[in-house]
């Protein structure tokens, strides 16, 4: 008998030789590594730091990253945390920082702390006030000229979007501004949640900025519950937005990120978020 339908020898060599590299690929995926952005458990953390990012690594986060408390930190308190990152044998790629850390003496400031930890990105947790596009456009303005001082340096910045981003100022989109208005190197760290409670498209926006989701706050959000649900317990279409993070955007790590906690409090949701998020990546 026949067979159904046959294939050239050039394209059975051609499917031979994708397939390895296929294989190799997604599984480089499921291996980009996961962390908790600490404000997820900010009550533990301004009790017990150590304790706190001790029981972080235990649960099997990869990463953490520190929000804006940390620039209150000696170069002295910078040292204890890295010696505790490195004992525990995880990293902090990236802190969040408010607008004093992009002054000229907080970008000082901030360099210090970042290279001591070992974080390679200052982001911009938040723009505070702006007012019209001008304003927007002065935000752009000030990443770019952070990263033209941390480029030399092997140091990068970057931009946490929230809600406002997302409505359009004057006709334009302030996320389109900061992207069109700063340079490609200037990461545009993505918050999911945010996105999709204003009815943005995600998945849109990743593969419209090509490498530049370097890292993704992996928040949770849902019509009926907000922000309280767990990772991959809301909304949002997560193995369509990771595809397109690893295969467009660029991901080198990924932030899971909780506002709200549940019965048992910050670090028992943190564990539900990754056992969640394992799951995800298996299925």
């Amino acid at each position: 008998m026949s067979a159904p339908y046959s294939i050239s020898r050039r394209t059975f060599l051609a499917l031979a030789g994708a397939l390895p590299f296929a294989a190799r690929a997604g599984a480089a995926f499921k291996n980009v590594p996961v962390g908790l952005e600490l404000y997820s458990v900010r009550d533990e953390l301004a009790k017990d730091l150590k304790g706190t990012v001790t029981a972080v690594a235990k649960l099997g986060y990869q990463i953490v990253e520190f929000y804006s408390p940390y620039f209150d930190w000696t170069p002295a308190q910078a040292k204890e945390v890295r010696t505790l990152l490195d004992d525990l044998g995880i990293q902090c790629r990236s802190t969040h920082n408010g607008t004093a850390s992009f002054t000229t003496d907080g970008l000082k400031k901030a360099i210090e702390l970042n290279q001591t930890i070992g974080s390679k990105y200052i982001i911009m947790a938040s723009a505070g006030t702006v007012s019209g596009l001008d304003g927007w456009k002065a935000v752009a303005d000030k990443l770019t000229a952070a990263a033209e001082q941390l480029r030399p340096i092997g140091l990068s910045t970057g931009y946490h979007n929230h809600q406002p981003e997302w409505s359009t100022v004057e006709g334009k989109r302030p996320m389109d501004v900061i992207a069109a208005g700063t340079p490609k190197d200037v990461a545009l760290q993505f918050d999911v949640g945010t996105c999709l409670e204003v009815g943005a498209d995600p998945i849109a926006w990743i593969n419209a900025n090509p490498g530049r989701i370097r890292s993704m706050h992996c928040k949770e959000w849902s019509k009926t519950n907000g922000y309280g649900s767990a990772f991959a317990e809301g909304d949002a279409p997560w193995k369509q937005i990771l595809d397109a993070a690893e295969t467009t955007g660029g991901i080198e790590y990924y932030l899971i990120e909780q506002e709200q906690s549940g019965p048992g409090g910050q670090l028992a949701m943190a564990q539900r978020c990754l056992e969640n998020w394992k799951k995800l990546r298996a299925a």
